[in-house]
């Protein structure tokens, strides 16, 4: 209901009416059943402003961080993050990556849909990179249909490092339905997992129309963050 609040009536209408952001291919997303939206990342709201044009709800994982702080700003991070429908995740690796695997099957399983960056991060540059493979295996252990989503100016709505964003228009492009159900019951092969990854990727730069750099965004950051030490 709290979800159902803030999108439909409190936070969604002031959002969507100051913003304008134009949709394209929403009708490519099923109306039932699990699926994937697998999104480019680009700004801190690109989690914001895709669900609020999904009429169905959708879920994304986010960092277990946002939902511990303490005081009257832990609590109304935690409160936001909970009304748009994200879900709380360790992302430190090992049994914490199965953990979110398994968190995010429990979404599909149930009918819903996740939403999922497969590049990990948000672009240091607004360009696209390379993509982990968690979303290929979890396409492939949920037999779902997967979604595409290219986020368009988004980074230069609420460019990171931001806290208020700009108010201009930002679009949200939805591509046709993926389906990898050829692989199925081999998601234990890592080529695999590549090679649908690799497509996936393909399809969003195709989409989002950004450069591609086939390295990890993350070791992009940590390359910026060491040499500005």
């Amino acid at each position: 209901m709290f979800y159902w609040l803030m999108k439909n009536v409190v936070v969604g209408p002031l959002l969507l009416g100051i913003f304008r952001p134009w949709v394209f291919g929403l009708e490519n997303i099923p109306k039932t059943g699990g699926v994937i939206l697998a999104s480019n990342h680009l700004s801190f709201i690109d989690s914001i402003f895709l669900p609020l044009v999904v009429r169905r709800r959708v879920a994304f994982l986010a960092k277990s961080e946002y939902f511990t702080g303490t005081g009257l700003k832990g609590w109304a991070t935690r409160q936001f993050f909970k009304a748009t429908g994200q879900l709380p995740i360790d992302r430190s690796g090992g049994r914490a990556s199965e953990d979110s695997l398994n968190t995010g099957l429990r979404v599909l399983g149930g009918g819903g849909i996740l939403g999922i960056y497969p590049e990990g991060t948000r672009s240091p540059d607004a360009r696209m990179y390379r993509g982990r493979t968690g979303v290929a295996r979890m396409v492939l252990e949920a037999r779902v249909p997967i979604v595409p989503v290219a986020m368009i100016d988004t980074e230069k709505a609420m460019p990171t490092g931001t806290r208020v964003p700009k108010v201009r228009r930002i679009g949200i492009i939805i591509g046709e339905p993926l389906d990898f159900s050829r692989f199925d019951g081999m998601e234990g092969d890592r080529f695999v997992l590549r090679a649908i990854t690799d497509e996936l990727m393909y399809e969003l730069q195709r989409l989002s129309h950004q450069e591609y750099v086939d390295v990890y965004a993350s070791s992009v950051k940590e390359k910026r963050a060491n040499l500005s030490r």
